[in-house]
């Protein structure tokens, strides 16, 4: 998995108003936990930038005042308007200490329900996978190959090595659905061999 280096500096307060002033200063408070004690820094919005606006997963190589911390990215909360990022939470990793991430679905291949005119449907962009840190996959892929039309592909047949996940396995990732255009030749073609 690739990793993001990001360094941040310790709040001597913790209140809306520190908040408040550090976002005008182009910072982002920060909060670190999952260790042996919960960090409360500030790292700079530009720097957050590639490891928040990505469907991937970055490991965070994070450095708050000379400590070094491996973490990811557990939870970011937006402006509603500005899509500015107002807090992040950090998780500090542990290498013997599984977690839980949204890990993304890369499709691969091409469908052979596509070609013949059927439309893809992707409901899940990403699926829950807990993991040791060093298991965690950087996406999942997901073969369209086989993918007919009608058919479709779903959580409980994606094995991962040393990994599992956490959605519901009978939650439908990918499907081939029929077109209107296809339903519509169908139906032509049904008609024509009725006048036969």
């Amino acid at each position: 998995m690739k990793s993001i280096a990001i360094s941040g500096s310790l709040r001597k307060n913790v209140g809306k108003r520190d908040a408040k002033e550090l976002r005008y200063a182009g910072k982002v408070p920060a909060v670190l936990y999952g260790g042996e004690k919960q960090y409360h820094f500030a790292v700079s919005a530009t720097d957050l930038k590639p490891a928040i606006y990505t469907p991937d997963v970055h490991f965070i190589d994070l450095e708050i005042e000379g400590k070094k911390f491996e973490a990811v990215v557990q939870d970011a909360q937006f402006h509603p308007l500005t899509d500015q990022v107002r807090h992040v939470d950090f998780l500090e990793l542990n290498d013997k200490k599984e977690v839980a991430l949204e890990i993304p679905i890369k499709l691969t291949g091409t469908s052979p329900g596509v070609k013949m005119g059927g439309k893809l449907v992707q409901k899940l962009r990403k699926l829950r996978v807990k993991a040791l840190p060093k298991d965690l996959p950087q996406y999942i892929e997901v073969s369209l190959e086989s993918l007919e039309v009608g058919k479709s592909v779903r959580v409980g047949e994606i094995q991962l090595e040393n990994a599992r996940v956490l959605n519901n396995a009978d939650d439908t990732i990918v499907s081939v659905i029929m077109s209107r255009a296809l339903r519509q030749a169908e139906q032509e073609a049904a008609k024509a061999d009725k006048k036969k």
